[in-house]
């Protein structure tokens, strides 16, 4: 009976935090309009990485028990910390290169490789400019050596790779920022949608829209995207900066209106993307009160705790 089964395995170490100090600066990002970002420091490169590794070369340790050809996930993370601090990079994807062609170059036995990168977002401190702290006020700057965890939006990178006659090859990649959320009070509707028996919402023709927005992206040519000059680099503060630009400027008649409008923005100012793709919840706030002396003041509430998701691809044409 077991021989006729068919086996899909993989196996790797999930969340290896990876704190490296004093990484090389990213520069030479080509500037957009709706963004004032061109590069960082990255005084400190915080971020953790997930490995998964493929290959029917691992199958008797599930069938047999036989573990000589594991790597132990043990091993990986050392793998990961030990490669973070030779990387002489700026970036996740370049980090996750490294490591990609890295572990290929090392184990024979892996035949396949997806490698996940998510930032581990941290912020300078405001700190005073003058050493007396007794004076005050005083002029405050940002900490180059102190930084205060974020626990907001963050960027995160895939990189699959495999073997092939010239030695290891990136075959799929996927770049993105996760966990935006983002409430605008006014220039929002939702007007004209179906109406039947089941419909109880009341058509708004200005509400606040609260959106929680995830936002990923791919590079036509990857090598745009691990390039040491930067200047075709897309850089998830930038995408941050965009996505908050339309949303405040864009006068929108669904979610679904918005996240395309966002989409259209991106392509144009990135040449570089061939595909981005949106995922949008919808957590509208519910209103609960209108001030009888001004229309304008309004109270809102948190919805039912169900919401609205949007999804929406656009891939660049021809």
């Amino acid at each position: 009976m077991a021989e006729t089964n068919r086996y899909d395995i993989s196996y790797g170490k999930a969340r290896v935090p990876v704190y490296r100090i004093y990484a090389r600066p990213l520069v030479g990002i080509t500037p957009i309009p709706e963004s004032s970002f061109t590069g960082r420091e990255n005084t400190l490169f915080a971020l953790e990485v997930d490995v998964e590794v493929f290959g029917d070369n691992f199958l008797s340790s599930y069938t047999e028990g036989d573990n000589t050809s594991v790597v132990a996930t043990d091993s990986m993370k050392n793998f990961v910390l030990r490669q973070a601090l030779a990387y002489q990079g700026a970036t996740i994807e370049g980090f996750l290169d490294l490591l990609g062609n890295s572990f290929l170059d090392t184990y024979a036995q892996m035949e396949r490789l997806r490698l996940t990168g998510r930032a581990l977002p941290f912020s300078p401190a405001p700190v005073p400019l003058d050493t007396d702290v007794s004076r005050t006020p005083g002029t405050f700057a940002s900490s180059t050596v102190l930084f205060s965890r974020s626990h907001d939006d963050y960027a995160t990178a895939v990189l699959e790779f495999a073997r092939a006659a010239n030695g290891p090859t990136l075959t799929a990649h996927r770049c993105g920022l996760v966990g935006m959320q983002l409430l605008k009070v006014t220039g929002s509707s939702f007007t004209h949608f179906v109406r039947d028996s089941y419909t109880t919402l009341p058509e708004r023709v200005d509400r606040p829209l609260f959106i929680y927005l995830d936002v990923f992206w791919n590079y036509g040519d990857a090598t745009a995207m691990l390039a040491a000059d930067a200047s075709q680099y897309v850089a998830a503060e930038q995408v941050r900066d965009l996505i908050g630009v339309v949303f405040h400027q864009f006068v929108s008649e669904s979610i679904q209106h918005l996240v395309h409008e966002m989409g259209q923005r991106m392509l144009a100012r990135f040449p570089q993307i061939s595909e981005v793709t949106f995922q949008a919840q919808n957590h509208t706030p519910d209103p609960a009160g209108v001030s009888p002396e001004d229309e304008r003041v309004k109270v809102y509430t948190d919805p039912f705790s169900a919401y609205g998701l949007i999804q929406l691809t656009i891939r660049r044409g021809e």
